[in-house]
């Protein structure tokens, strides 16, 4: 008795799309073809099938069952490894489930880590969220949880809207207004977070990759006003000489 590929895939519980595509990648051979040119499958074809298929339902790769089915009854070393990547993937299943509840518990965006979590009255804009997302791949865990204190506790105040919605064109007496008023509202969020850590200080991949990466962000998300008003605000916070009105190159605070 023999089987077209319709009938092997439906008695073996799978599809022809698989049949066929198990033939390309050569785990499955070629049947002979009746004198009509259909291809007719034996029982050969059809263990090997069913094989494969229990291998696929138990998780392994296509480049994994091609090493192992032909090991006979117990492919241990193969059954381990497997097994070891299934544990793995359950940790972070488990993991990202606590995160899902988090993020529901606290109707929290879905973007961000949740210790980043803004608070109630706390508004992010989209730049802000794209910022702090970027961030989120530089920092450590310690820098992780003080800067998501600061979102957490950032707030409501106007000037942040007011540097949102700067044009680019902004003149000179907007701008030096603008960080005057920004300076004293950012030293005190540095009084109320005395603790958080320099995004340069212990940086993962380096304080010169930080660095470069953050130039390059904020260019990007900025435009020129606003990153000439970053600029002089970051060197009057940092008591250097204040800035040459209207300079446009920028430092990161």
């Amino acid at each position: 008795m023999s089987w077209s590929t319709r009938e092997i895939a439906d008695l073996a519980g799978t599809s022809l799309r698989a049949v066929r595509h198990y033939h390309e990648v050569g785990l499955l051979g070629e049947p002979e073809r009746r004198a009509n040119g259909y291809k007719q499958y034996g029982v050969a074809h059809l263990v090997r099938l069913l094989r494969i298929k229990r291998l696929v339902d138990l998780g392994f790769s296509l480049n994994q069952i091609a090493e192992t089915v032909d090991e006979g009854e117990h492919p241990g070393q193969a059954l381990r490894a497997l097994d070891a990547e299934l544990a793995a993937t359950i940790e972070r299943l488990q993991r990202a489930r606590l995160e899902l509840a988090a993020l529901i518990d606290l109707r929290a965006p879905a973007d961000l880590p949740t210790e980043l979590t803004p608070g109630e009255a706390t508004a992010l804009s989209e730049t802000d969220r794209s910022l702090l997302l970027v961030m989120t791949r530089l920092m450590n865990g310690e820098q992780l949880q003080a800067y998501g204190s600061l979102v957490r506790n950032l707030p409501a105040h106007p000037i942040n809207r007011e540097f949102d919605e700067l044009p680019a064109d902004a003149g000179e007496p907007i701008r030096q207004d603008l960080v005057e008023r920004m300076v004293p509202y950012l030293r005190r969020l540095r009084q109320d977070h005395p603790d958080l850590p320099d995004l340069y200080t212990d940086a993962p991949r380096g304080e010169k990759f930080v660095r470069e990466t953050m130039e390059t962000v904020l260019r990007e998300l900025y435009n020129p006003a606003q990153l000439d008003v970053l600029h002089r605000t970051h060197v009057i916070m940092d008591g250097s000489t204040e800035p040459r009105p209207g300079r446009n190159d920028t430092e990161l605070p």
